[in-house]
């Protein structure tokens, strides 16, 4: 009986197979005069842009050089000329794969993708699949090789919008198929397999992928003896020019739609090869009153005070999101000054540190998993902890560690608590804080808020990421500083809202959500970044006129200015980033809109002040409602009143532990004149009330709303540095003993005030073990 049964199974498979080639015609190619428009709309309904012009040019194989051909069998079917058609053990493996969770996989040959792209549609279904299989056998047994491959080179898609090999040899090289070299051929090989994330132009932060699948191009290029292995060795990876971008794309709108585009693809709603096929029309979270006013911010705080006669002012680039607390929604976006100029997002790129706006996770991450300092006290506001620039980190054992950051300028507080320690974004606090939380911790608690795993610096997670060495967007900064927001309830952060498909809706995954954090430990790191904007680094930020709660950064050797903060509603990152427009290398902003320096507490800070005001105009003033923690083992300490405490004793030389009760680096005029009027040096109090060389004098009231006009820049409120990429902290795992010091590694380098010597002085205070 089951031999019988099996011949029964086998015959009707085989007569399915056979009615299935019968059946299954060779249907007529897709017409690109019939490829349909992407429209994307704002959440209002009205009309952001209209994508979808196809660029295509076809060439005859014997135009395409031998070694671009090979280039692409070696990227995508090296057995192409004597194998069949289908490959059905990699369908198999494929289809296995993405029964299992391991995403969408084609598992397709050269003859079965040209089938798709000349014939069908991308969408994965199994009916697709089918036609596709019995298509491909047909074709294969109606014209040769050469042919396929011909029309396979013709209508690949290869990223920025260029379909077929003509297309993408214009658009990334300037030249002719027939004039590519053997790397560029490789490079536009390597881009079939995921043509936006190789794109390095587009994504830098990819650029160690894109080369990595080059070489894997090259490698398939030599094993299969169609490169010479010297000739490989003298290849060099061929940075492609920049895109030319439609005019359609120009100003703010390019950067949203490729944003949303990168949204979709993230999602799983659609890849770019279907919205290559257009008819897609996409409703964004994006709501243009907010979107002016956040450009509008930019224009009046930043861009009227950078000049073409200053060459840094040419290396600042701006980038903001902002995202609505209670639904997730992205309501504004700015990229850039111009997509058609420059097509890197500033907003979503994730190549710059995030500084000192970390140091808010490593103090939710003590909160949540009721952390002690190494000698056992639960660490709260009230903690005490030295805050000597250039201290070594004491492991849980009571061991140094061997690294030694300097806090910026490399000024030394006495004891302080951690309250000052936030306020004043003092590094050697929360270097000990990471410590003794332990990195482990203070990764997942950053994760749990919402940043993505894949974000750069954070997989080390040894002890230097307390200091900001990760990478992460404005986008992921403004998710994350959201979740402090809902007190700890995170919430999948969108950027669209609706999407069809030829008139069909297409259905959207659901939004994750999920209580990230206990309330206790979110309500309290806002009520500290309250205070930080009351009376820290970020009173900038309160021209706002509302309850508002948010952090300063700025990034090591001035290269990037952060200031990450929320109200009750609107959750807002802003980022200054220096940027060489012909190189793209990162770019110190020493000196860049007319300022010694740029932090985070300058032009970051007011346009965030000014954007959330508008942004918000018309809407209740609503309070945070916070709830204190309750498994405290001592006295904390009321936060806000200890904040009132301190401003009552505005004027005295000396406040409590005899330290300025003011941040030393509050933003904005003061009281007293400019330190010319005054005839004091630009600098922070002394603790004890005596002033150290590059002193200041008062600090401003933390109550008052900073004008443009005063400080611009935020000169005089410079922001701790994260490490340096090659100083590295060791790593310090929980219930682990700290390792013996080694080498002295390198020192957080420290970063200068108003008052500060030029940058070369700073470099060379930065010296190994902490100057």
């Amino acid at each position: 009986m089951t031999l019988v049964a099996t011949a029964v199974a086998l015959v009707a498979l085989l007569g399915s197979l056979v009615a299935g080639y019968l059946l299954v015609d060779i249907p007529e190619p897709k017409s690109a005069a019939a490829a349909q428009s992407n429209v994307y709309l704002y959440a209002d309904g009205s009309q952001l842009a209209r994508v979808g012009e196809i660029d295509r040019e076809n060439v005859p194989l014997d135009e395409v050089p031998p070694h671009v051909r090979h280039a692409v069998l070696a990227a995508e079917d090296r057995d192409f000329y004597h194998a069949p058609p289908v490959d059905v053990s990699a369908m198999m493996r494929a289809g296995w794969n993405m029964l299992r969770g391991g995403g969408r996989q084609s598992g397709s040959t050269i003859t079965q993708q040209y089938v798709k792209n000349y014939y069908l549609d991308q969408r994965q279904t199994v009916t697709r699949k089918v036609k596709e299989l019995f298509i491909a056998v047909k074709l294969d047994r109606e014209v040769s090789k050469d042919e396929i491959l011909e029309g396979y080179l013709n209508t690949s898609y290869f990223g920025r919008n260029a379909y077929g090999i003509q297309a993408a040899a214009h658009a990334y090289y300037g030249k002719p198929a027939k004039e590519l070299t053997e790397a560029e051929g490789a490079y536009l090989a390597a881009l079939l397999n995921s043509p936006n994330a190789y794109d390095v132009r587009a994504n830098p932060q990819n650029q160690d992928r894109a080369v990595a699948r080059w070489e894997y191009v090259l490698d398939g290029m030599v094993s299969e003896g169609w490169l010479d292995a010297a000739r490989r060795a003298q290849l060099r990876f061929p940075e492609p020019n920049e895109e030319n971008v439609s005019a359609g794309l120009g100003g703010e709108r390019g950067y949203l739609v490729e944003a949303v585009k990168q949204h979709l693809a993230e999602r799983g709603i659609a890849d770019e090869r279907e919205l290559a096929e257009g008819g897609y029309r996409i409703t964004t979270t994006i709501e243009p009153a907010r979107q002016r006013a956040l450009t509008d911010a930019v224009n009046a705080q930043l861009e009227t005070a950078l000049t073409e006669e200053r060459e840094q002012d040419t290396w600042v680039r701006a980038g903001a999101t902002s995202v609505d607390t209670e639904t997730g929604h992205v309501v504004a976006m700015y990229g850039g000054r111009d997509y058609i100029d420059q097509y890197v997002n500033n907003a979503t790129r994730r190549d710059y540190q995030a500084a000192s706006t970390f140091k808010p996770f490593v103090y939710a991450a003590a909160l949540e998993n009721d952390s002690r300092t190494h000698d056992g006290e639960l660490i709260g506001p009230s903690t005490e902890y030295d805050g000597k620039s250039g201290r070594e980190v004491v492991g849980r054992d009571g061991r140094g560690t061997g690294w030694s950051p300097e806090n910026e300028s490399n000024r030394s507080y006495g004891t302080v608590k951690v309250s000052e320690g936030m306020d004043k974004s003092i590094n050697a606090v929360f270097a000990q804080m990471g410590v003794d939380v332990g990195p482990e911790l203070v990764r997942d608690t950053a994760v749990a808020l919402g940043l993505p795993e894949t974000t750069p610096g954070l997989t080390e997670a040894d002890a230097s990421i307390s200091l900001g060495t990760a990478t992460p967007s404005t986008l992921d900064l403004a998710g994350a500083y959201a979740t402090l927001a809902r007190h700890g309830e995170h919430r999948t952060v969108l950027l669209v809202s609706e999407v069809t498909k030829d008139g069909e809706p297409i259905e959207l995954p659901e939004p994750e959500r999920r209580q990230a954090i206990s309330r206790e430990a979110a309500d309290g790191t806002t009520a500290m970044l309250e205070a930080v904007v009351r009376g820290g680094t970020g009173t900038a930020a309160a021209s706002a006129g509302r309850p508002a709660a948010g952090k300063t950064g700025t990034a090591e050797a001035d290269r990037a200015a952060w200031f990450a903060g929320f109200t009750p509603e609107l959750s807002t990152v802003v980022a200054i980033f220096g940027q060489d427009p012909e190189t793209g290398v990162q770019r110190e902003l020493y000196g860049a809109a007319g300022q010694e320096r740029i932090s985070g507490g300058g032009f970051p800070a007011r346009i965030w002040g000014q954007y959330t005001q508008e942004a918000l105009e018309g809407q209740p003033v609503t309070d945070f409602d916070l709830r204190e923690p309750e498994r405290r083992e001592h006295d904390d300490g009321d936060l806000e009143g200890e904040d009132e405490s301190e401003e009552s004793e505005e004027g005295s030389e000396e406040g409590e532990d005899g330290a300025d009760p003011e941040s030393e680096e509050s933003e904005g005029p003061t009281d007293t004149g400019s330190p010319e009027e005054s005839g004091e040096p630009d600098g922070p109090s002394a603790p004890g009330g005596s002033t150290e060389p590059g002193g200041t004098g008062e600090p401003a009231d933390p109550g008052t709303p900073q004008s443009p006009d005063g400080g611009a820049g935020g000169a005089t409120t410079p922001d701790d540095n994260p490490p340096s990429p090659g100083g590295e902290a060791p790593a310090e795992q929980p219930g682990r003993a700290a390792p013996a010091p080694g080498p002295e590694p390198a020192a957080v380098p420290e970063e200068e005030n108003a008052a500060a010597a030029p940058a070369a002085e700073a470099e060379q205070a930065a010296t190994p073990g902490g100057g």
